[in-house]
């Protein structure tokens, strides 16, 4: 394999100061899904632990660092969720923490931030915006900043997620992984293909927000001026360089599926295996869906990576209709 800005030997070294609550999530088959699904179908639950995500394992990596170096703070942009795992992770080294986030995100990962100790800014505007704020605070305060996808820590965190995909028995053809900045992508893309290098890898990004598949498949970065998608997690507009070189060597394909299908999806985890998830989580689900004859008679392994949603906005999409199978 090429080589990315990650290496196996690092993300070993990540899993050894990662907390064990975040370590060896649940992956099983769920049989209930393969109906509507027309494929072998298994998850891995990153959403069982303290701050219902997989963020924590990249933010468990950085707050080690810091803590061990004496710094102090700390700041990040974040949509909600990488903000409540660097304020779980902070708390619990010493460190104070800044988020920085915009107004409009998601009011249930906005209340666990501040619930979880950090100090919370808002901005009038989108993530980019938030993460302009959250750069300007860092070169103000001179405190170390955040910068998810683009500081290795983040990806060799969400890494181990493919360590212990690529452990598993038995072995899977591919693992569909949500793709918004990169971190999850990159990290899980390059385990799985430097240790199961046979198993594909497939990023799965909203029709809303595309900027990222479209630099994946055109090669190059590409920006859009705005986003328009449930997935609140993954909808960002503005590629980093540095992540999409590692995109390029460890994807295999980068898929869009369109709103409608987000939102099957997270009914078809609600009703068939009791799991509640946010949108970002589903695009999985999503993705198999709207291409059930390239998954037929495949074993697929898809993350589910977050469940922190507004639980009003959730009944509102999963209670529009019940799902029906095709």
């Amino acid at each position: 394999m090429q080589e990315t800005r990650l290496d196996i030997a690092g993300i070993r070294a990540a899993r050894r100061v990662i907390d064990p609550i975040f370590l060896d999530t649940p992956l099983y088959r769920c049989e209930a899904l393969e109906p509507d699904l027309g494929c072998t179908v298994s998850v891995k639950l990153e959403t069982a632990n303290p701050v219902r995500s997989f963020k924590a394992r990249g933010t468990e990596v950085v707050a080690s660092l810091l803590a061990d170096a004496g710094s102090r703070a700390v700041v990040c942009a974040s949509a909600g969720n990488l903000g409540q795992a660097l304020a779980w992770s902070g708390r619990r080294r010493g460190l104070d923490v800044t988020v920085v986030a915009s107004r409009f995100a998601t009011v249930a990962k906005l209340d666990r931030i501040r619930a979880l100790g950090a100090r919370l800014e808002l901005v009038d505007g989108d993530h980019e915006l938030a993460r302009e704020r959250a750069a300007a605070i860092a070169r103000y305060e001179g405190v170390r900043l955040v910068e998810d996808s683009l500081d290795i820590e983040t990806c060799e965190g969400a890494a181990t997620i493919g360590l212990e995909l690529a452990d598993s028995v038995p072995s899977f053809d591919a693992v569909l992984v949500a793709l918004g900045g990169g971190a999850l992508a990159t990290g899980v893309g390059h385990a799985v293909k430097a240790l199961a290098p046979g198993v594909e890898v497939i990023c799965v990004q909203p029709l809303g927000a595309p900027a990222m598949t479209h630099s994946w498949r055109q090669r190059r970065v590409v920006t859009t001026d705005s986003t328009n998608t449930i997935a609140d997690g993954v909808a960002g507009r503005r590629p980093i360089p540095a992540v999409l070189d590692d995109l390029l060597l460890v994807a295999d394909d980068a898929v869009l599926v369109q709103e409608a299908s987000i939102v099957a999806g997270m009914r078809i985890l609600l009703e068939h295996a009791g799991l509640v998830v946010e949108p970002s989580a589903a695009l999985g689900i999503a993705a198999i869906l709207e291409d059930r004859d390239r998954f037929a008679g495949r074993h697929v392994v898809t993350i589910l990576c977050g469940s922190n949603v507004d639980m009003d906005a959730y009944h509102r999409w999963v209670g529009a209709a019940p799902s029906r199978r095709s």
